[in-house]
């Protein structure tokens, strides 16, 4: 646990002087930001809701823990992560670190996954994401004709389970042949009954990207779902994903119910074919996640070869156009990325670092917060504003460098205004499921 902070006894006291990024903040006066758009609050909490925020120092209050500068940010959003493969690279290693070699193994590992075991691996992964400060996450379920059976019940299971310490979101990553065969009602009507989220991957095939993403709109509308791709996860500039699916969204009407993940492509494509997607992607009013450790991961991988492309969608234009983006942990230490704990703010350290999200960083943290939280449609997380529950994560550091320059691993978790004693689970807790046998029935 970390020393630096002791939360006073009885259920109201006020974190005095404490930095918070202003882009985060509603319902206040606040005092004048400095350059990356920093503030100085009095942040009051009483019966687990925050009571009101007001420049520090300024007014009395109640029993004050004074943080001397210390970051207080939202609890994390997690938009885009997989639970069912979580840690199976433990088991199931990558063999050369390749998106082919990922989706090998995985598809391959499909075998061993049974219930029990599947839920011990995202469990797992759920605690490190509450011990790092998520409140709530988006995971996507392999879903094939040969696994989602069990799959989608069992992870609908875990996501009531873990209702009142992380809200869960399911959605279905299908292959794109799937969805517009004979398999695609089937498909849907699990994910409907299970209140998920229809999502597809690999819309290229057959070289009709526009007809067979046509089709899953239609299918995703006869069943109300919403819509979440895996769109353009390549460095092919010739892959069109994300603007077929920006002029379906307007065709049939899906305007605000669509997001898409990756959009890789794009970075490499001509800058009117950028511009063009860009500006359909806005008027769609598509939500965009950017996903760097796992594309920084896999893409432009060639054994001997030091990369060249970092796998960032153009995050900067795509502001600058007013879509609403998020960032998520996507893969934790299963084939596709053999690193990852789910810490969203690892996640969002790597997202700045590497896409220059900074002079001044400003509102970028919403990329972890307030992004994720509107494309999810959870209006109540992602903010510091009276009324809302205490959710935050207090962090030591004092401004953006310092805390993009230490893991903050002495951070401390609050939830509902009490300080959460979750910690990361061993590894060694897993052992267990992977010395079993390799094919017990599901």
């Amino acid at each position: 646990m970390a020393g630096w902070f002791n939360l006073p006894p009885g259920g109201r006291f006020r974190l005095a002087d404490a930095t918070v990024p202003g882009s985060v903040v509603r319902g206040a006066l606040l005092p004048a930001a400095g350059p990356d758009g920093l503030v100085r609050l009095d942040i009051d909490i009483a019966d687990g809701r925050i009571a009101g925020t007001t420049p520090a120092g300024t007014t009395e209050g109640p029993v004050a823990v004074d943080l001397a500068g210390a970051m207080v940010l939202p609890a994390f959003v997690d938009a885009h992560t997989h639970l069912d493969k979580a840690f199976s690279a433990i088991r199931a290693p990558n063999p050369d670190g390749s998106f082919d070699g990922a989706l090998a193994t995985n598809t391959a590992d499909h075998a061993r996954w049974r219930a029990d075991e599947q839920r011990a691996r995202a469990e797992f992964a759920l605690r490190c994401a509450e011990a790092h400060g998520t409140r709530a996450l988006r995971s996507f379920v392999d879903t094939t004709p040969e696994i989602m059976e069990m799959s989608w019940p069992n992870l609908a299971e875990l996501r009531d389970d873990w209702g009142s310490r992380i809200t869960v979101q399911l959605a279905a990553i299908a292959p794109a042949q799937h969805l517009v065969g004979p398999d695609g009602r089937r498909i849907a009507r699990l994910v409907a009954d299970h209140g998920g989220i229809l999502g597809s991957v690999g819309m290229r095939f057959a070289g009709e990207t526009e007809a067979v993403v046509d089709r899953i709109f239609a299918l995703a509308a006869e069943f109300d779902l919403d819509l979440d791709f895996h769109a353009d996860e390549t460095l092919d500039p010739a892959s069109s994903e994300l603007a077929a699916i920006a002029g379906a969204t307007l065709r049939h009407v899906y305007e605000g119910r669509v997001t898409c993940g990756h959009c890789c492509a794009l970075t490499l494509q001509d800058e009117a074919v950028q511009a063009a997607t860009i500006a359909a992607v806005a008027e769609a009013g598509i939500h965009v996640v950017t996903l760097p450790p796992t594309n920084l991961y896999l893409q432009d991988r060639r054994a001997g070869r030091t990369p060249r492309y970092r796998g960032l969608t153009l995050i900067h234009e795509m502001k600058a156009a007013g879509i609403t983006l998020g960032t998520g942990s996507d893969n934790s230490l299963d084939p596709f990325y053999i690193f990852g704990d789910l810490d969203m703010l690892a996640v969002l350290t790597d997202a700045v670092r590497l896409g220059h999200l900074d002079h001044p960083t400003g509102d970028w943290v919403g990329l972890a917060g307030r992004g994720p939280a509107e494309a999810m449609g959870l209006s109540w997380l992602g903010l510091v504003a009276p009324g809302l529950a205490a959710d935050l994560v207090l962090c030591r550091a004092r401004n953006f460098p310092e805390l993009f320059s230490r893991p903050q691993a002495d951070r401390v978790v609050l939830r509902d205004g009490q300080r959460l004693d979750a910690i990361h689970p061993d590894y060694r807790e897993l052992d267990p499921w992977f010395a079993a046998a390799e094919e017990p029935a599901r």
